[in-house]
């Protein structure tokens, strides 16, 4: 475990605190855990406008505490931090909580601090409110040790009880519930007939990059989690990246995916064709597509009703998010339904979709090359 105290809150914890941090560290030996976190970690503003990584459990390399240091919005100015942020970097969702210390907690030396919960899942409605308990105890006594407490209790027991902020369960947070939460009719209501560009997008596994303003990003985390919502088949919110800044350190971790989508709130990102097959601009209802990448976006008759079936389904005021993701993924479900009709046997008796067997239907190359792609991705061409 690492500890960096400098504030005065952490000068005063004493041996005997840490021996009980430690001694509730060595009981973690439970063969199974509650929740996927893989760390947690405190980042302090000081009254002389320092900012500060002052706490680790187990422990966080330098590389990462200067990449949280960073994400954590106290090394920019204070004004428009946006409380919760979460994204993913190396395989790992992190999640921060950020406060503006008030005259009632125990934090004399503080002005802000940040919470950061690094996970192996997508869930942010759960670790939000994990967060918000963890750091009510901090606020209280100024001390690490008691919230580690409170962290090591849901990570073994899948609970914690507090006075402040009653009890907290994973039971009651499905993965599920945390993919529904998709605002996909207000994003097909945005971009009307050309939603079908993302929706092909996604299904074909290409590079979405999304850009808001920095005083939107609350708007651009909801718009990114929403995206995987249009492939609900598939039910996978690995290829989501919510806050992406253009530094070689997420570059680096971007650049070795096929497929995702990213959200930005550098505007230089639109000149990084390098990085996206199609670029979306919610703020003024545009998509581009890259030069290199035209070819897959052509459309054909399939793409235009489609594209019509979101729209008139979102234009009906009693259509929820909900029963638009249902909609969306029967239709895809009848998509590739019909795709898997025109399979053949293959050598290894397996089903397998040919490009001569789509050539047969007299399709047009827009259909053909579409369909054919989508078989590739969902598994149902021999490689």
């Amino acid at each position: 475990m690492d500890f960096l105290p400098i504030t005065e809150n952490h000068k005063n914890m004493n041996f005997e605190t840490k021996d009980r941090e430690c001694h509730v560290i060595n009981k973690m030996s439970a063969p199974m855990n509650f929740i996927s976190s893989k760390s947690a970690g405190l980042i302090e503003r000081d009254t002389n406008g320092d900012v500060l990584w002052t706490w680790s459990y187990p422990n966080v390399s330098e590389e990462e505490r200067n990449f949280f240091l960073q994400k954590s919005q106290l090394t920019m100015t204070t004004d428009g931090i946006v409380p919760f942020i979460y994204s993913q970097w190396r395989r790992n969702w992190y999640y921060i909580k950020t406060y503006q210390v008030t005259e009632e907690d125990h934090l004399s030396r503080v002005t802000h601090f940040s919470l950061v919960l690094v996970t192996k899942d997508f869930n942010p409605e759960k670790y939000e409110v994990l967060c918000k308990i963890l750091c009510m105890k901090y606020r209280k006594t100024g001390n690490p040790a008691s919230m580690l407490e409170l962290y090591l209790h849901v990570l073994t027991r899948g609970s914690c009880a507090t006075d402040e902020n009653g009890r907290f369960s994973v039971r009651d947070f499905d993965v599920k519930r945390a993919f529904i939460n998709s605002k996909i009719k207000d994003i097909v209501t945005t971009f009307g007939l050309e939603t079908i560009l993302i929706y092909t997008a996604l299904l074909l596994k290409k590079r979405i990059a999304v850009y808001y303003p920095q005083n939107q990003l609350e708007d651009l985390l909801q718009f990114i989690r929403s995206l995987p919502a249009f492939v609900w088949h598939r039910q996978n919110w690995d290829i989501a990246y919510p806050y992406v800044e253009l530094d070689s350190t997420e570059l680096e971790d971007l650049s070795q995916k096929n497929s995702f989508v990213a959200g930005f709130t550098d505007a230089s990102i639109e000149g990084r064709t390098d990085l996206y097959d199609i670029f979306v601009n919610p703020s003024t209802s545009q998509i581009t597509t890259a030069t290199h990448a035209k070819e897959s976006f052509a459309m054909g008759k399939l793409h235009k009703d489609t594209a019509m079936f979101m729209v008139q389904c979102a234009d009906k005021e009693d259509v929820t998010d909900e029963q638009l993701i249902k909609e969306v993924a029967s239709k895809t479900r009848e998509l590739i339904n019909n795709l898997k009709s025109l399979s053949v046997t293959g050598e290894d008796n397996k089903q397998y979709i040919t490009i001569e067997v789509l050539r047969e239907r007299k399709m047009t190359p827009a259909t053909e090359t579409f369909l054919f792609s989508l078989a590739a991705c969902e598994g149902l061409v021999q490689m």
